[in-house]
């Protein structure tokens, strides 16, 4: 089930850390806590990839199928495994080093296993978006690549969020420290979650990261401790992790404080 909170845009919600992002959301059990221009259109980063992930689920998903790494694929700059070109791994594979480790060659790999064509995986995204309430989003790569014309809010993507953690394979995925896959020739793979809140902040259940030149440090954080739960959306961030830890933090401090 989705949470229903009251528009930031309407809402009177402090902003107690008016340095820590370009935007960014707080929210507490359903209630906004802080915010600094959540409305804010700016590059979503690798965010996207939990966008992409639904499109995949939605397409005849099927975890054991095989994809076959293109040329393409295979040369998309960090952060990537080091896929090679013809290595087949399998879609749930390719799913989760995009989820845990946000690869871009096994994102690449991914969305051109459910089509060749770039821009009906793009109508996909969109028309998902849509159909998440995303209103102030537009997306142009599926693995969250700066590009023109693309764009989302802190706003939506507390919708995406949300959306994505009701998902038990995504939300399963988010939260590994690391995993690791094996190709179809017997290549074993090895990968870290980039999200350095795992294992290192209590209740830390994912959900993913982003960073680009365009973005800035990006971060859907989601915490859960004693039937509270936390959801941390930044964009542009400073000090992302230094910074989230103690926004977190306060956020589980303000129930004893209440």
């Amino acid at each position: 089930m989705l949470l229903t909170l009251i528009s930031p845009l309407h809402a009177e919600a402090p902003d107690p850390y008016p340095s820590a992002a370009r935007s960014y959301l707080v929210v507490l059990d359903d209630q906004l806590l802080w915010q600094r221009a959540p409305t804010l259109r700016l590059q979503p980063a690798s965010l996207a990839k939990l966008l992409t992930a639904l499109v995949a689920l939605d397409s005849n998903w099927n975890a054991e199928r095989w994809l076959t790494v293109s040329k393409y694929a295979a040369s998309v700059p960090p952060s990537r495994l080091g896929l090679k070109a013809g290595e087949e791994i399998t879609a749930g594979s390719a799913l989760a080093a995009m989820l845990i480790r946000s690869a871009n060659d096994a994102c690449r790999a991914l969305v051109e296993s459910v089509t060749p064509d770039l821009t009906e995986f793009r109508a996909r995204m969109n028309a998902r978006a849509v159909r998440l309430g995303m209103r102030e989003s537009n997306f142009v790569d599926p693995c969250g690549f700066d590009a023109a014309g693309q764009y989302t809010t802190a706003t939506d993507l507390l919708k995406l969020a949300q959306a994505a953690r009701t998902v038990p394979l995504i939300s399963h995925l988010a939260a590994l420290p690391e995993a690791q896959l094996t190709t179809r020739a017997g290549r074993t793979i090895k990968f870290m979650s980039t999200n350095a809140l795992l294992g290192r902040l209590a209740g830390t259940e994912g959900l993913k990261t982003g960073n680009t030149s365009q973005a800035g440090q990006c971060l859907i954080a989601y915490v859960r401790r004693q039937n509270h739960d936390v959801w941390l959306i930044m964009l542009g961030g400073t000090e992302r992790w230094w910074l989230a830890h103690g926004m977190i933090e306060d956020a589980f401090g303000s129930i004893l404080a209440n």
